[in-house]
């Protein structure tokens, strides 16, 4: 195992034992759903960046793999739409994780009559090689998890997932990113690596990754501040840096007509004479409506003289007409 893969792992035991709540964090507050308790120690120990759980999303029959069970919290989340024995696959390395996250689903059970702990399967494991069948879940997901592997580590991991998800099925994802590149002596920190800090890619490096490990669309659901980074976490840091923390659905379908299609929430609308404007392969844009389009397609219509093209609002849902 790499050294920073390890060094990982013991920041995660350490977590697992005392909460930290400098080890990822969100402002954001957690869905509440109806009839769902969420145990005070998985709110203790929710150590992500954003939200990979989205209600909209999900449905009885899914299969949900969630890589990096930490705390258990949204693994708990997916079980409350699957409510079905070993419906949720949560898979971590880190043995002293999954014994806490365990006994946090027996405290869900206890406060939850809906919630039996078999509704989810703990499973020992790794991002980068997972216990999982080919073709087997219809959903995964991960919450600051990826962005502390380093390049070839992350196309592994993507590879793993893309392996796993049955053909349509998605990848909801929430990770930190920086506006700019990180300097590379605070990239090569494993303990800021591990704090979810010095391994964040820029946002156009993580999509790229994404579409280049087979996810032929990509909604980008959000896009908000993370952490502010100075000289004081360390001094290799010239420049003070604002990361951001991005939640993306990456669905398992081919490549669209324009190659992958990323959607962050642009939108094409026609404004001319016409009832509606023809863009050959079934794609109708109908005059005065905003329709949704990929930054790709974005890039074909501006050259149409009578297409209006807004910019993106990074809260894009459900792809769009092309």
């Amino acid at each position: 195992m790499s050294t920073y893969l390890q060094t990982i792992e013991d920041v995660y035991a350490a977590a697992a034992q005392q909460p930290d709540q400098n080890l990822c964090c969100t402002s954001a507050p957690v869905w509440r759903f109806p009839d769902l308790v969420i145990p005070q120690t998985m709110l203790a120990m929710n150590y992500g960046c954003g939200s990979t759980v989205d209600p909209r999303d999900l449905r009885f029959g899914d299969t949900v793999l969630y890589v990096g069970v930490g705390g258990g919290l949204e693994a708990l989340q997916f079980a409350y739409f699957t409510r079905r024995p070993g419906s949720v696959l949560a898979v971590d390395p880190v043995a002293a994780m999954r014994d806490q996250a365990a006994k946090n689903f027996h405290e869900a059970a206890r406060v939850n009559a809906w919630f039996r702990p078999d509704f989810v399967t703990l499973l020992d494991g790794n991002a980068l090689d997972l216990p999982i069948a080919a073709n087997s879940v219809s959903v995964a997901a991960q919450n600051c998890l990826f962005n502390v592997f380093k390049e070839s580590d992350l196309d592994r991991a993507l590879g793993e997932i893309v392996r796993v998800l049955k053909p349509g099925g998605f990848f909801a994802t929430s990770d930190p990113i920086t506006p700019t590149p990180l300097p590379e002596a605070f990239r090569a920190d494993e303990i800021a690596r591990a704090r979810c800090l010095s391994g964040c890619q820029t946002f156009a490096d993580y999509l790229t990754a994404i579409t280049g490990a087979g996810f032929g669309r990509v909604d980008v659901r959000a896009r908000f501040p993370y952490r502010y980074l100075t000289s004081i976490e360390s001094p290799t840091i010239r420049e003070p840096v604002m990361l951001e923390s991005v939640e993306i659905v990456a669905y398992k379908v081919p490549d669209g007509p324009d190659g992958p299609e990323i959607f962050t929430g642009r939108t094409a609308t026609y404004a001319g004479p016409a009832e509606n404007c023809d863009l050959g392969g079934g794609q109708v844009l109908p005059r005065g409506v905003p329709m949704p389009v990929s930054d790709a397609a974005a890039r074909r219509l501006a050259q149409h003289g009578d297409i209006v093209l807004t910019p993106p609002t990074y809260r894009a849902r459900g792809g769009g007409c092309c």
